[in-house]
């Protein structure tokens, strides 16, 4: 009898009881065995079954708390051969059969029902602790990303806002007349190169004509406007008309009167432009090249010159009288120079303002409301800006100092002793 009980238990191997919840195991279909079957084969002293693992204690514990009313109608220990238990109680490999007290307690082995339970309730679990938690931190980042970007991120303000009820701001339409001035300054520049169409005169000769039209300029107190488009004259003539070099100072003032009669309230007389060129030329020969001037123009006066896109420029920035005098200064070294004709009104303008903020405060400043409102970034001035600091750096050398005379005064702020920004000559 007893080999054939034997017979009837399978051998398991021996399984830790510290891996009680370790990887699921494939229910022995083929043998479970009813309680009363595995009772009569466990063969261990009283001492021993005494001694059980507390794992077994726990689920009688818990199958007794949970199911009361199936408790009280069967009792689980009981040898019944119709009734099946949600778990196999698996034995011990060998018994010594000394009766001590250290022997190795039995395993419950749990079934496949009872270990779907247990996945359940850990899979809502791990939902819990592993989906619920990242999204609250993933949340919480985004609002301190969103919290950062509001701190750092710089607004565009609206330069127009105290001008409303100024009817002469034309704040309704200021950005339409900017943005046409955008579109047809192009029309207005001239090749950098059309001295090269001229067979008596040179660049050099232009900017003497330049640097001695500045100071013209200054002694008659003329609007700055008036400069900027005398300079715009003479250019779009000559690049159209060939002149003999001892026509060009009358081709010189003549554009200067031409741009007083556009500009100017009070006017110089024609008398006065022939005195201020120690009567080199008549009243007739002044007049003649007005004539032709206008004719070659074909009377377009009005283009977009510097000085138009740095009123508006300006006040993006947000500029003090010192940085207003200092880009004047910047932007009018430009004008003599032949080489600056390649950089289009509005790019010569943003770079005097970023380049005199660079000179004051000795670092790079471009703020959003100024890039907004001259369409330009700092890579695309940095061209021109190391240009006009080297003007800046030589304006009190050399013979052509006109425009660092007339800034080296008080009522221009002694703008041309200001130390020009030469940290953006490094790269």
């Amino acid at each position: 009898m007893e080999g054939s009980k034997e017979n009837c238990v399978p051998r398991i191997p021996l399984i830790p009881s510290s891996n009680l919840q370790g990887p699921r195991m494939k229910p022995l279909l083929h043998h479970r065995l009813p309680l009363g079957n595995i009772s009569q084969n466990v063969n261990m002293p009283h001492s021993q079954v005494n001694k059980l693992d507390l794992s077994r204690k726990c689920t009688a514990h818990t199958i007794q708390h949970h199911f009361p009313q199936e408790t009280k109608k069967q009792n689980l220990l009981a040898p019944n051969p119709s009734c099946k238990l949600d778990c196999d109680i698996v034995d011990i490999d060998d018994d010594d059969g000394d009766g001590s007290d250290d022997a190795v307690p039995v395993f419950v082995k749990h079934t496949e029902a009872m270990l779907d339970e247990i996945d359940k309730i850990v899979s809502v679990f791990n939902n819990s602790i592993f989906v619920f938690w990242p999204n609250i931190i993933m949340w919480c980042a985004v609002q301190e990303e969103v919290e950062m970007e509001d701190v750092e991120e710089e607004p565009v303000l609206d330069i127009d806002a105290c001008d409303r009820k100024d009817p002469l701001a034309v704040v309704e339409y200021i950005d339409d007349i900017y943005s046409f001035y955008k579109d047809i300054e192009n029309s207005s520049c001239v090749s950098p190169n059309y001295m090269t169409s001229q067979l008596d005169i040179n660049e050099r000769m232009r900017a003497i004509l330049i640097d001695w039209l500045i100071e013209v300029h200054y002694k008659f107190e003329l609007l700055e406007e008036t400069l900027f488009l005398t300079v715009n004259l003479i250019d779009r003539f000559l690049e159209r008309q060939a002149v003999i070099r001892n026509k060009l100072q009358l081709v010189g003032v003549t554009a200067m009167l031409i741009a007083c009669k556009y500009e100017e309230v009070t006017v110089p007389t024609v008398e006065d432009f022939i005195l201020i060129t120690d009567k080199a030329y008549t009243r007739n020969e002044v007049l003649d090249m007005e004539k032709l001037m206008m004719n070659i123009l074909q009377f377009k006066l009005s283009m977009p010159t510097p000085y138009m896109f740095m009123r508006r420029f300006l006040k993006a920035a947000h500029s003090d009288k010192k940085l207003e005098l200092l880009s004047f200064f910047l932007v009018e070294l430009c004008l003599v120079e032949c080489k600056m004709l390649k950089f289009s009104p509005s790019l010569l303008a943003a770079a005097a303002i970023y380049t005199a903020q660079c000179s004051l405060y000795q670092f790079k400043q471009w703020t959003k409301t100024t890039k907004w409102y001259t369409d330009y970034s700092e890579e695309k001035l940095l061209e021109c800006s190391r240009l006009m600091v080297t003007f800046h750096q030589k304006a009190g050398s050399g013979k052509l100092t006109g425009v660092y005379r007339k800034y080296n005064t008080w009522k221009y702020g002694c703008a041309a002793k200001i130390e020009p920004a030469l940290f953006l000559l490094d790269n």
